[in-house]
Parts: C-alpha cells; structure tokens; sequence
C-alpha cells in the first residue's frame, strides 16, 4: 500500500508489553515508570487478527518489540501464530538480550527470522550502571545463542549521543566486525522535542523512506513515532483504524507527547 506521499508501507512493529527486566537511562527516565493495566494489553489473538488485516494491506514484514519482549508469558506462541498464518515474509524481534540464551531456539522453531539486539557499551561496570543492574555476560550469552539456532542477520542496536566514534560505540563496532555482527548506531532520540536523525546502519529516522506503521501494546495503530496521532482498534474496529492511520501519516515526524519508549518500542 501506498501512503499520501507515495511511500510502500509494508513494515509493521508491534509492542506486545511495555515491560522490561532493564531500566536503561535513556529509556526509563525518573525513578517511577507508570505502567498500563494488564486487562489492557493486547491478548495474542488480538495481534494476530491485527497481523491477518495488515497483511491485506500489505505488510509483509513484522517486528516484535516492547518494552522487552521475551518477559511476556508465551512469546514464543505469538510467533507461531504469525508464523504459521503464512502471510508474512520477515519476522524479527529487538530485545535487549538478557533472556535469548534460552529463548533463542525455541523462537527459531516457532518461525522468528531474527533480531535485533541492543548493546551499548562492553564494559560491564558501565553496562550495568546504564541498564540499572544488566547482566552483560547475559547479553553475550544472547548474541552466540541467536548465531548458533541461525537468526539471522543479527543487528546489535547502539545507542550514541551523536556519533558511532565515541568510545563506547567504536568498542561495539569493533566487536561486531570480529563476530559476524551488523552493528546499528541511532543517536539518542527525545519523544517530547521531536530530536531524532537517519541510523547509521540503518534506514530507520529516514523520513522520506519511512515504510512502517506501529501497533502499541494496548491497541493503538499510530502512523509516526514521532507524532501523538493513534487510531485505537477497538474504537474504530482494524480495518478502518488501518486506513486512518495510512491517510494520517506525515510527511515527517515531529513531536510524541503521548508514549515513553518502553511502551512504544522505539
């Protein structure tokens, strides 16, 4: 399908939660992180049913993001689901690792693609101060995990304050290149004053070549990260929240008053 100014959209991401066993500093911001009802995220039957009308819109890509995806009970079910259905092309997951050890071939029998992994530093002191108490070895763990039951490409996601040279980021990239890694380096984004630029690595931030649609946990379709419009599917039913949310998509991202990143999935 095609939006108002002739782009494919074809790209959906879906917060299945907008819980995470990380509290990263640019994630989480303040002490208190208010979360939302239990009764109000989505069952998998919901996302799937949203997955089916996507599809006939044309998505033929899907990722699962959260908060962190693998803390939801079953995860591996929703991908059978998705999987089996038949109609999507590429199922992928961003996560932040911790858990992939043991999830990561049980993921791949059910029919993930592959992942996207967040790491952001490699030593382990700092890693731990700026998740508020990750485990790095965990994240590792993950990483060879993911390679040995063939996710794959596997993108390691960095985040910068402004460029892949700093430190940290040179570290990563480095590592990357010596184990078969797609390093990705997205400089710190803020929902609220619409700061965001092009990955590096990536074609995410691209406005003009922006392809996606996003699903939060809760139900809402919204056009545009950087953007308060939402269309919730159980006020407008999925097909018709569909067609809003392609008509309404900008030109380009502005500014997000209403989500966090741990309910949106960045």
């Amino acid at each position: 399908m095609l939006d108002r100014f002739n782009r494919k959209i074809n790209y959906l991401r879906i917060s299945v939660t907008d819980r995470c066993n990380l509290r990263c500093l640019y994630c989480v911001t303040g002490d208190k992180l208010k979360l939302l009802p239990k009764e109000n995220i989505l069952s998998y039957e919901e996302i799937s049913e949203v997955v089916d009308v996507a599809a006939g819109f044309g998505i033929d890509k899907i990722r699962l993001t959260g908060g962190e995806p693998l803390v939801r009970l079953d995860i591996v079910k929703l991908v059978e689901m998705i999987s089996k259905s038949g109609k999507i092309k590429d199922i992928s997951m961003t996560t932040n690792g911790m858990l992939l050890e043991s999830f990561a071939r049980p993921l791949s029998e059910a029919g993930l693609h592959r992942v996207n992994i967040s790491l952001d530093t490699l030593d382990p002191e700092k890693f731990r101060r700026m998740t508020r108490g990750g485990d790095i070895n965990k994240v590792f763990a993950g990483i060879e995990a993911a390679k040995k039951h063939g996710l794959n490409p596997i993108k390691i996601n960095c985040v910068v304050k402004k460029s892949s040279d700093e430190p940290n980021a040179s570290q990563v990239k480095e590592y990357c290149l010596k184990n078969g890694l797609q390093p990705r380096f997205i400089r710190q984004m803020n929902l609220r004053t619409g700061v965001f630029s092009t990955v590096d690595g990536g074609t995410g931030g691209n406005c003009a070549k922006c392809n996606r649609l996003r699903l939060t946990s809760d139900g809402k379709i919204k056009p545009c990260l950087f953007s308060d419009v939402e269309f919730d599917i159980k006020e407008f039913g999925i097909t018709r929240a569909f067609e809003l949310a392609i008509e309404a998509k900008p030109e380009r991202g502005s500014r997000n008053h209403k989500n966090v990143f741990s309910n949106i999935g960045g």
